[in-house]
């Protein structure tokens, strides 16, 4: 194979082979749209896989910043980068507005339904098309840290280390309410039977807003979006906060592509269609594992990362503090970065 050298680029694999869903339906090829920052060194041993949460994309630089940047703990002069879009978002790997080559027209609402263990498999033979034999770290939060469980547990030999931060072994019914409380809205919007490019976007907007509400808190709301004005009656700060952060999703993301995301994540469970129950299962991840919450979280709370850090046999437990929420994930970058050195830097 030719020698590639990689920089920070947004690059585009077409897989020329039908890959097989978890439910058994088959998608007849496969596109996968990533990101990578740097290039791989001469041994091969400094690369970063990023596996990315709901609505995220590829270009962890933009979204991660702080964490993942030129100055950052995760550089490009130090190491290769690998993000890769997730099966069935709608930023150009395979998803609703992709083209069905049945129909010649886009999948919208008729595209298959899709699990985590789908979108792990997808990272595989991205990892297989870029010649990576092992990669250094494998990062993923949220979503991005069940797509890792699942990808570790697939393909054990993958990664020397692997992080996971604000993500659990099996979506809870907490988790599933408030998804399914989206999809409602989404639905509750005509237009998303209408199988058109902007179909249901404004029930993806109501479905947003019922997303924020759990990715914060009360203490959040209490602190950002209360009103300065005792006499204010109209125009309430969180109400224009919430169609505020429910218009800038509309104006980047797809209500399709954000149903099949949701029923993903309800999907998950590591122990699905293996021995044993989920503690067992979370024993067979044997590598260093780094395992991180935040303490304010309501949609992954603690609970949970200390879950997967009892079983994980060789999981160090990490928390941080912030008033954001599961969104601390995001925007706690410093207390992330001496966490994830104190880890590394141990594992050497």
């Amino acid at each position: 194979m030719r020698e590639v050298i990689f920089l920070n680029m947004n690059y585009h694999y077409t897989h020329h082979k039908t890959f097989q869903l978890e439910s058994g339906l088959v998608l007849p090829n496969l596109e996968i749209s990533y990101h990578t920052y740097g290039k791989l060194n001469e041994n091969k041993n400094n690369v970063i896989w990023v596996s990315h949460a709901l609505t995220a994309n590829s270009d962890v630089f933009d979204w991660w910043s702080g964490l993942f940047g030129d100055k950052d703990l995760f550089n490009s002069e130090e190491y290769f980068i690998v993000c890769a879009n997730n099966l069935g978002s709608c930023y150009g790997t395979t998803g609703p507005l992709s083209t069905n080559p049945k129909t010649d027209k886009p999948w919208f609402s008729d595209f298959p339904e899709i699990t985590i263990r789908d979108m792990a498999n997808v990272l595989q033979i991205l990892k297989q098309h870029l010649g990576i034999t092992k990669i250094h770290t494998l990062i993923g939060g949220s979503q991005g840290g069940q797509i890792a469980q699942e990808w570790v547990l697939e393909y054990p030999e993958i990664t020397d280390h692997l992080i996971l931060i604000a993500t659990n072994a099996e979506h809870s019914p907490w988790g599933i309410a408030f998804n399914e409380s989206q999809r409602l809205a989404i639905k509750a919007d005509s237009t998303y039977f209408s199988n058109t490019v902007n179909g249901g976007q404004n029930g993806l907007l109501a479905a947003r807003s019922i997303a924020l509400l759990s990715y914060r808190n009360y203490h959040t709301y209490n602190i950002t979006q209360k009103n300065s004005d005792k006499n204010q009656f109209k125009n309430q700060l969180a109400s224009s906060y919430q169609r505020y952060q429910g218009e800038k999703l509309t104006k980047r993301f797809n209500a399709y592509s954000y149903m099949r995301l949701l029923e993903a994540m309800d999907s998950h469970n590591i122990s699905r269609k293996k021995v044993g129950n989920i503690e067992t299962v979370l024993t067979q991840i044997r590598i260093p594992t780094m395992v991180i919450g935040v303490k304010s979280d309501i949609l992954f709370p603690i609970q949970e990362q200390q879950f997967l850090a009892d079983y994980i046999p060789a999981a160090m437990y990490y928390e941080i503090d912030s008033v954001y929420g599961h969104d601390g994930f995001l925007i706690e970058t410093e207390q992330l970065t001496q966490h994830i050195k104190h880890f590394l830097q141990s594992k050497k």
